[in-house]
């Protein structure tokens, strides 16, 4: 199996190499290339084609939210996933970095072995969303954000099974706790999840959470 290629972007050069240190001794993990700036990781990721991003939020430039966006729309980046690295658990930015297309972020506090989990979980193409920061965050910017959006109109494209799965996907279920909520396979709930991506345009699992919210098919109160 090929080792797990990941870009780093950050301003802090202290940051990149303490990273690039911890990525390093990974046997499965390989550090393709590092930016200073969200232009150059654009660019980086253009060049090297990394299976993850490490995505700080504020850098010159463009800032990691740009960054990840033009990413994100690039045709031939379709399969780059962005992990956003944030200093605040509250940081309104995580939202919109989300939105732009991150498949998760992690606050730069997190531990050597959570930053490798993390890395691990994009690479494989699921989402990382930090239970304690995601619901709260979610809830707090989409509740103001709802009544631009037409949420039913949204969701017309869902099978009402469909509907409870992104529901349960927006409370930060996995596909094996959807298929026991469901009395599914945890295949079949697999299934459902990909085609609500499809339907509704989501980039990934990270996205569904969001529309979940943003549609007003989770509650921002719960959590």
């Amino acid at each position: 199996m090929s080792a797990i290629r990941v870009l780093l972007a950050d301003d802090e050069g202290l940051v990149r190499s303490g990273f690039k240190v911890l990525l390093d001794l990974e046997d499965d993990i390989m550090v393709v290339g590092e930016a200073t700036n969200g232009a150059e990781a654009v660019e980086q990721a253009r060049a090297t084609r990394p299976d993850v991003v490490l995505m700080d939020i504020r850098m010159p430039k463009l800032d990691g939210i740009q960054a990840t966006a033009h990413i994100a729309a690039t045709r031939g980046l379709e399969r780059v996933r962005v992990l956003i690295l944030t200093t605040y658990d509250t940081d309104e930015y995580v939202f919109d970095a989300l939105q732009a297309g991150a498949s998760g972020f992690l606050l730069k506090d997190a531990g050597p072995a959570e930053l490798l989990h993390a890395i691990r979980v994009i690479a494989a193409g699921e989402a990382l969303l930090a239970p304690r920061v995601t619901r709260r965050l979610i809830g707090q910017f989409t509740a103001r954000r709802t009544a631009a959006q037409s949420g039913q109109d949204r969701l017309a494209v869902l099978t009402q099974r469909e509907r409870e799965v992104l529901a349960l996907v927006g409370q930060g279920l996995s596909n094996s706790e959807i298929g026991a909520e469901l009395f599914m396979s945890p295949a079949t709930a697999r299934t459902h999840v990909s085609r609500t991506m499809t339907k509704l345009g989501a980039r990934d699992r990270a996205q569904l959470v969001v529309m979940a919210y943003r549609t007003g098919l989770v509650d921002p109160s719960q959590g």
